[in-house]
């Protein structure tokens, strides 16, 4: 049976540019290849900002954009759900995560606590295999930006975190570190698309050297200063959202 594609908005912003999702249809059509393009479509969207917080995803009209079935959709918004990129909200739906200034600094801590002691155990030792792929890693992110695949560069910029972890002989850690820069690099995404990861080869670039020079202090103050700019960045975006800075405002008093 010869397949058809479709063409179909995707949920987007009041007063942005519609943006198009291709979901490809078929009666034949494995449902996992389905539930992997409806994922594929809405994770983009997510990582490219495309999407407000707070936004409900409606599962009638992302049913009817994609072309797919209820049952599918809703498996691929838990999945969402799960890996901390959707809010589900029994009897109510689906959300786009709304973070709270204290949301983002509890997630950015969690992350400054973790990667301090990946930095500890890299520091003065990467191996010219380990360098290898992280200046590989640095190149395929500088890449993206130059092809503006934002999604992908977000993507990347995360994976760098998660590839140190890793190298630092931290298995364990991985999974759990993953929850948590998935969750701030979709709070970056949300709040500061604009930037989106335009600094992060530069300043990956930055956290290998200091690495590779052996001294420790240098190394933790270099990630710490890369995760804290990234946390004040998206901060002043949530403030600008929700009203004035009542300390900025009386600061002169």
């Amino acid at each position: 049976m010869a397949s058809s594609t479709r063409s179909a908005p995707a949920a987007h912003t009041a007063g942005s540019a519609p943006t198009s999702a291709t979901v490809t249809t078929d009666t034949d059509l494995d449902i996992d290849d389905i539930e992997a393009q409806v994922y594929a479509a809405i994770n983009s969207a997510l990582l490219q900002g495309k999407l407000a917080p707070g936004q409900q995803l409606v599962e009638r009209e992302l049913a009817a954009a994609f072309g797919c079935t209820r049952g599918a959709l809703r498996k691929v918004l838990a999945r969402l759900g799960f890996e901390g990129k959707l809010e589900l909200e029994p009897n109510r739906g689906a959300f786009v995560p709304s973070p709270s200034e204290d949301d983002i600094r509890a997630a950015f801590r969690a992350r400054q606590v973790v990667e301090a002691g990946v930095v500890v155990n890299l520091c003065g030792a990467l191996n010219a295999g380990m360098r290898r792929k992280l200046a590989a890693h640095v190149r395929s992110e500088k890449k993206a930006l130059r092809e503006a695949r934002v999604d992908e560069a977000v993507r990347l910029a995360g994976q760098f975190h998660l590839l140190l972890t890793e190298l630092a002989g931290g298995v364990a850690l991985v999974s759990a570190l993953a929850q948590l820069v998935a969750k701030t690099e979709l709070y970056k995404a949300l709040l500061d698309p604009s930037k989106a990861t335009s600094c992060a080869p530069d300043e990956h670039a930055q956290i290998i050297a200091a690495l590779e020079s052996g001294e420790q202090a240098v190394a933790l103050a270099t990630m710490r200063e890369h995760l804290d700019e990234i946390e004040e960045r998206i901060v002043r975006q949530v403030r600008l959202h929700s009203g004035h800075d009542l300390k900025a405002v009386f600061s002169a008093f």
